[in-house]
């Protein structure tokens, strides 16, 4: 059960926030988002509406999204970007005006409320007057011109939206570094409109700017040539000298944002270690604490669930009709029909080699008889940019695995957040194994944990914050990072699944239900979007 809490002053004694993030997930219908990003995202917009906090977001009206992705007769991925109307949204009446290689582009702002969430308002390029009309086409789309062209509507014309609106804002909040242009815009304010030198902006600014570093590989961190951003006009301004004292050569996005904000975050306590090592060698860049995220339960947390287990009744009988449900959906969008009684994993997240999806197959001859002797059942599901080609090749290889093994292994395609919610709901174990410090957070097992689905992880992320071995899920390793990884974790993987895992779920029930009921409690209040929101609010904002 929630524990009482005080209750959060009236918003108007609460710092106000602009939350600035490339991708909102709110939906799986409102198709402005590409994956864990966005749907923390939306997550926190809708708990600081439930927490009465005056906290804005400001993004991006996708036309295309981020792509319909598919698999064809020939079993590779193929994408398709359809236009998406969107009459709910609000037309504020605002337009304002980005410079991009040297032409005006006009930006409507549109407003969001239409999931429980705070306002959120989105720029859109899409008017006829544009000849740049699709740089808000496609979610992350083309390549480095598009690229910056995306974030400076987002970060330039972030800020002017939020001031053509009237709305005050005390911190800056950059989700990820595709929003950091905005620091460039209100230090030329501060230059143009208050007279100030540059430093003395920068330093101003640096006052109501925070920023949130995801990535825990330098390469997956984006760079861009000084020359190109100032043929963009993304420098804004500034001097070359000035923009290589933010980012450096090249212009490191995320350095920019450690050297733009007064106080930095990672999103686990791990990836707050890995973090402040990748980043030690920066001058000048703020502190970087640890602020895991956490999940929306009104989203995530399936109402029978949540219910059976404040009145403390059985937690199985919700989990079957869970389970159920998704055995129907999967049958409806496979024509396979899984078994009810047989263990039942699943696996579904951005397609990535570090992710390791296939790790489980590492083995042929320890695994092939648990799949085709019906013991166990893994619903893949996934999606790669569509720019990505061994992504697209890592979705290409789970879907042969289902040809392999077409009554024990599935592939959920187009990969969505329903999709998200009935695995997350339904399965009987939540697998993750990434090479260890890669996985900055891993949301998706919060969201299964918070249903009683048991994870069965790697220790990264947030998992060792959550993992009590036998009691809230099981580990697998022991937290080993080094050469040979795969096969520590494989061996590891196997013996915890075949000495711990399946010998509860076949003949312990009581043992296993008395693990989710665990799960839940460890999972429900420390890894919520409000738990979360509220410490962004006490640690960053103020």
């Amino acid at each position: 059960m929630e524990k009482k809490r005080e209750k959060q002053p009236p918003a108007a004694k609460m710092p106000s926030v602009a939350y600035f993030c490339m991708e909102f997930g709110l939906h799986e219908n409102f198709k402005i988002y590409s994956g864990g990003l966005g749907i923390l995202a939306g997550d926190i917009l809708k708990a600081a509406k439930d927490e009465n906090l005056p906290l804005v977001g400001v993004g991006i009206l996708w036309r295309q999204g981020y792509t319909t992705q598919l698999i064809g007769e020939d079993g590779k991925p193929y994408d398709c970007f359809p236009e998406y109307r969107y009459d709910f949204l609000e037309d504020t009446g605002v337009i304002v005006k980005v410079r991009i290689r040297g032409r005006q582009v006009q930006c409507k702002v549109w407003k969001c409320t239409e999931y429980d969430n705070v306002p959120l308002y989105l720029l859109d390029t899409n008017l006829p007057e544009n000849n740049d009309s699709l740089i808000t086409g496609q979610l992350y789309g083309w390549f480095g011109e598009e690229r910056i062209a995306q974030e400076m509507i987002l970060g330039i014309g972030g800020v002017r939206a939020l001031k053509a609106l009237g709305i005050k804002v005390d911190v800056y909040h950059f989700n990820d570094s595709h929003p950091v242009i905005a620091g460039l815009e209100l230090i030329r304010e501060g230059m143009d409109e208050d007279g100030l030198s540059f430093e003395t902006a920068w330093q101003k600014v640096r006052e109501r700017i925070v920023f949130t570093t995801h990535t825990p590989v330098i390469a997956g961190n984006e760079v861009h040539e000084h020359e190109l951003l100032k043929y963009m006009g993304a420098n804004n301004g500034l001097t070359y000298g000035q923009m290589l004292k933010l980012g450096g050569e090249p212009f490191s996005m995320t350095v920019a944002g450690l050297r733009l904000s007064k106080k930095a975050n990672a999103v686990a306590e791990l990836h707050g270690v890995t973090a402040r090592k990748m980043w030690r060698e920066v001058t000048g860049a703020s502190e970087i604490i640890a602020i895991t995220n956490g999940v929306h339960n009104g989203t995530w947390q399936d109402s029978r669930m949540i219910k059976a287990y404040a009145k403390n009744d059985d937690l199985w009988a919700p989990h079957l009709e869970a389970k159920r449900e998704m055995i129907a959906e999967v049958l409806r969008r496979t024509g396979v029909k899984l078994e009810e009684n047989v263990l039942t994993f699943g696996f579904a997240r951005r397609a990535a080699p570090y992710k390791r999806g296939n790790l489980i197959f590492a083995k042929r001859e320890v695994i092939e008889p648990l799949l085709k002797g019906k013991k166990l059942q893994i619903i893949f599901s996934g999606k790669a940019h569509p720019n990505d080609l061994t992504g697209k090749e890592i979705v290409a290889n789970l879907y042969k695995m289902t040809a392999l093994y077409p009554e024990s292994v599935i592939f959920l395609q187009n990969y969505d957040m329903k999709i998200g919610k009935i695995l997350t709901r339904g399965c009987d174990v939540w697998l993750n194994n990434p090479i260890r410090p890669m996985e900055a957070s891993g949301t998706s097992g919060m969201k299964a944990a918070m249903n009683g689905v048991l994870n069965f992880s790697v220790l990264d992320g947030w998992w060792p914050e959550g993992c009590i071995h036998g009691v809230t899920g099981w580990q697998i390793g022991d937290g080993y990072e080094g050469k040979n990884q795969d096969k520590v974790d494989v061996e590891s993987l196997y013996k915890v699944l075949q000495e711990e895992v399946m010998p509860i779920y076949y003949k312990n029930r009581t043992k296993w239900v008395q693990m989710m009921r665990s799960s839940i409690e460890m999972s429900q209040q420390k890894f919520s979007a409000a738990r979360m929101v509220r410490e962004y609010y006490e640690r960053m904002y103020r």
